[in-house]
């Protein structure tokens, strides 16, 4: 099984990727493409308070068919009416909070979605959130949930997303009908990294798929991980 290369090779490409983004942070990724700002490249200390895990929550909830940039003005528009706190989403406005989140898209479920995770976060009192637990809220399906738990939480649980599909298919080591959960255990049975390399990888599939996968047919001018490809 190649993983491990992989991910070396992805790595010695793009270099560290910093994620998961912070709006108030002064940081950026200027190799990254697309949005830069918020990064924290081989910086692994976030979330640094509750405040910003519980943005990351709130981001990993709006970023679900949509782009980060639609996201951090979401994020963006929140902040400027409350402070971003589980109990401030939930006494905002309806039709405020619609607005403030309508560049994500879908607001209208996601209104729902973030109210549903802020319930949750608040009854987690502190104590970090079981996988099973997450799944159970409403709107938040295996990729929200592994992404809420290893960003935000920096619990050991690989993000499966549609790139990782549309890579490891092309290479021929995966099949890309495979269920989510088949994914995720080939690469947790598989990679040897620790929570920090779980977060590069991920965030390198997606700098890496924006390069050679966003078009069809995918990965027909993928020469960095042609030598990888099985078929």
């Amino acid at each position: 099984m190649a993983l491990n290369e992989i991910f070396k090779k992805l790595l010695d490409t793009y270099s560290c990727q910093g994620w998961w983004p912070i709006t108030d942070y002064e940081g950026e990724n200027p190799t990254k493409t697309g949005s830069t700002k918020g990064y924290h490249p081989a910086d692994y200390s976030f979330p640094r308070d509750s405040g910003e895990r519980f943005e990351i929550i709130i981001g990993a909830v709006l970023t679900q068919n949509t782009s980060w940039p639609q996201v951090e003005r979401s994020l963006i528009n929140l902040k400027e009416l409350i402070d971003l706190t589980p109990f401030h989403v939930l006494d905002l406005d309806e039709d405020d909070f619609k607005k403030a989140i309508k560049p994500s898209g879908y607001f209208n479920q996601k209104y729902n979605y973030l109210r549903n995770i802020s319930e949750y976060y608040i009854s987690l009192d502190g104590q970090t959130p079981e996988r099973k637990g997450l799944l159970s809220v409403k709107g938040i399906g295996p990729e929200t949930a592994d992404s809420i738990l290893l960003y935000a939480y920096g619990e050991k649980e690989f993000v499966v997303d549609a790139y990782t599909r549309r890579i490891f298919s092309h290479l021929g080591i995966i099949d890309e009908k495979d269920s989510y959960n088949k994914i995720k255990r080939l690469f947790e049975d598989n990679f040897d990294g620790d929570v920090s390399d779980y977060q590069e990888y991920h965030a390198l599939i997606v700098e890496h798929a924006k390069n050679y996968y966003s078009k069809k047919p995918y990965g027909q001018n993928d020469n960095i991980l042609n030598n990888f490809n099985v078929r």
